[in-house]
């Protein structure tokens, strides 16, 4: 055996050099991440497409806005900015629903579809856990799509707001009563906070989503509703009541109510930051509660896709 000075044998050298660098544990998630992303181009095209259109709308709008701000400016400061940044919130409004829509059909199709076109053979081959992998999938609706729908949401004010001056100035009119209503730098901070809510919010909901598509063979989109309804009908004729129902619309409806206090200060124009209520948000009983139902959800997920088969 040929030995060096420091009595290594050489053999043990070679083969200690050729062994990889072990990767990262991040580095799976990153690469299933971006996968979703390359396989999944809606998750920001649709709220591009959704910004454009308000965009559009807000164009033709332009023509009478003059008019608009006039009659604006005679009202009550709390109508007022009432009417100066409507068209701000129906813009970030449409946007926001559009992603929900989005997320929803996504997490439907997320783990039924590499079922069905058999490609969950090709990724199982690969070393990448399924814990890994499903929570590549719920990290797209909970954490991606947000990180994409704020800037777009911030783009689309900034240039309604430069159309919007423009328009003003054309017609003669003061911009100082917009910028001053508007408040762009407490409405940006509202909509992030927005959208952290909407995420814990609907956690359950996209995680429903992703188990019944990692466990249906035909149909996720049924399977999603079918047991909701079963159990609503099964209530109202064994009990006659809809608790049940009223729970589920609580779930898609009750995050506004629950994360925003609008105070009434008549004469006195509202700060953005104002209608924040994250104390109230985070006290509420629905919102951990949820979050239990959505790791339940998670782990259901992951465990199914472990042993489901192509179909």
């Amino acid at each position: 055996m040929i030995t060096q000075s420091n009595g290594v044998p050489e053999s043990a050298r070679d083969s200690q050099a050729i062994v990889p660098a072990a990767m990262p544990a991040t580095r799976p998630m990153y690469w299933s991440v971006r996968r979703e992303l390359w396989e999944n181009r809606a998750i920001y095209i649709a709220p591009l497409v959704a910004a454009g259109f308000v965009l559009l709308g807000f164009l033709i709008s332009t023509i009478h806005l003059a008019a608009k701000m006039r009659a604006a400016l005679t009202l009550a400061s709390t109508k007022q900015r009432d009417a100066l940044i409507w068209p701000y919130d129906s813009a970030a409004f449409v946007i926001f629903v559009t992603a929900v829509i989005v997320a929803a059909f996504y997490c439907i199709d997320a783990l039924h579809g590499e079922r069905r076109d058999r490609s969950i053979l090709f990724w199982k081959s690969l070393p990448v856990s399924d814990l890994t992998t499903v929570l590549s999938k719920a990290s797209i609706p909970l954490v991606v799509l947000p990180v994409v729908i704020f800037p777009i949401v911030v783009s689309t004010w900034m240039i309604m707001l430069v159309l919007h001056i423009g328009v003003l100035h054309g017609g003669g009119l003061s911009a100082a009563p917009l910028l001053e209503q508007l408040k762009f730098f407490q409405s940006s901070l509202a909509c992030i906070y927005c959208l952290i809510v909407i995420s814990l919010w609907y956690a359950p909901v996209y995680t429903w989503l992703l188990m019944v598509s990692a466990w249906a063979r035909r149909k996720p989109i049924l399977w999603v509703w079918l047991p909701l309804f079963a159990i609503s009908i099964l209530e109202k004729l064994a009990f006659n009541t809809s608790y049940f129902s009223r729970m589920v619309g609580h779930r898609l409806t009750g995050w506004l109510s629950r994360a925003f206090t609008l105070p009434v200060q008549k004469g006195v124009a509202m700060d953005p930051l104002q209608a924040l209520d994250p104390g109230k948000f985070l006290s509420t009983p629905g919102l951990w509660i949820g979050l239990v139902f959505a790791a339940i959800f998670l782990a259901t997920a992951v465990r199914l896709r472990r042993y489901r088969e192509p179909i």
